[in-house]
């Protein structure tokens, strides 16, 4: 009788940024199909997300996925469910309003390769610093490339996994890469993010390697890490004229609270990556653009070329927010234009 491995993942209620949790349930006979993949529970009081006297929170299968990295194993991830089966408070898939799928999202997901022994990226030498920004992005060699061989591997386990990885480089800080997923279907493209992100922790692991999704893990002249939103609907892909996109984009910085309410799900700490400097607008600060990597949102310039049918970059979200609630505001501002 086959055993299968099912990986169960979720977000914890850590503040302000989630993390992941996991566990393993052991099913026989198992069909490897979402729909054949029971509802289980957690311990809420370990997680942040409960009280001792009344702890268990339920785990909702969303997503699944093949497990390369383990003998008859499945990636399973879920959302997190309070006792009586309505959606956990720290749950931001439930808040997504994209039940057809007309929104595309594709996330750019930077984070930097961390040595937990130096505390500091891969590339930095204790007490002091690597050479200055500018040979590192899209680097090669083992001056200017560092965790070449964690990169690799988590490319290849992501792909043969069925997730749509669409890239990787080595981004403009030592020790500093990234991964861009898409999906056709917010919620989707927000289980991608998430289980790749899983992934990579667990790839980096072998090499006694942390990830840091911090924005701005190292103070100073370094770039920090985002997750720049790529987004899309029938409207922006179909629209043909410029005023559809300043009307939709203008809708971002229509007042303070709307702009604020972007901030709060962006991640947290995003004032020390949102400061003006190194290709970012200031977080006070609202502006769009055609091909400005120094605006609160960029225009493709393919956008533009291809008679303004395309998608537009949300540069503001950082690399430890969470890709549901982010998709959640956007889907929300852009209908609200």
């Amino acid at each position: 009788m086959a055993k299968s491995k099912l990986e169960y993942i979720w977000l914890d209620g850590s503040e302000p940024t989630q993390g992941l949790r996991s566990k393993t349930k052991i099913l026989k006979d198992f069909s490897g199909k979402l729909e054949d993949c029971p509802m289980w529970s957690f311990d809420g009081s370990s997680t942040g997300q409960a009280s001792g006297g009344a702890s268990d929170c339920l785990l909702k299968p969303v997503a699944i996925y093949p497990d390369p990295d383990r003998r008859d194993g499945f990636l399973v991830m879920t959302e997190v469910l309070s006792a009586d089966g309505t959606p956990h408070a720290t749950n931001g898939r439930a808040t997504i309003a994209d039940d057809d799928n007309d929104f595309w999202f594709g996330f750019e997901q930077e984070y930097f390769l961390w040595d937990p022994e130096t505390n500091l990226p891969l590339g930095f030498p204790v007490g002091g610093y690597p050479e200055p920004q500018g040979p590192y992005y899209c680097s090669v060699g083992a001056k200017n490339a560092y965790g070449r061989e964690i990169i690799e591997e988590h490319l290849d386990i992501c792909l043969d996994a069925g997730l749509n990885v669409e890239g990787i480089n080595a981004e403009v800080a030592a020790g500093q890469w990234e991964f861009q997923v898409f999906a056709k279907g917010a919620a989707e493209a927000g289980d991608q993010i998430w289980v790749a992100r899983y992934l990579l922790e667990r790839t980096a692991e072998k090499y006694g390697v942390a990830i840091n999704w911090h924005c701005k893990p190292i103070q100073g002249d370094w770039n920090g890490s985002g997750m720049h939103a790529n987004f899309s609907n029938s409207v922006l892909r179909e629209a043909g004229n410029k005023e559809t996109y300043d009307t939709i984009c203008s809708a971002f910085g229509a007042s303070p609270e709307v702009i604020k309410e972007c901030i709060d799900v962006y991640g947290a700490d995003n004032h020390l990556r949102l400061t003006g400097l190194h290709e970012t607008q200031s977080i006070d600060k609202f502006s769009y653009g055609i091909s400005d990597r120094g605006a609160s949102i960029r225009i493709p310039i393919a956008t533009v070329e291809n008679n303004w049918k395309g998608w537009l970059e949300d540069r503001r979200p950082n690399s430890a927010a969470d890709p549901y609630k982010v998709a959640a505001v956007i889907i929300k501002t852009v209908k609200s234009a």
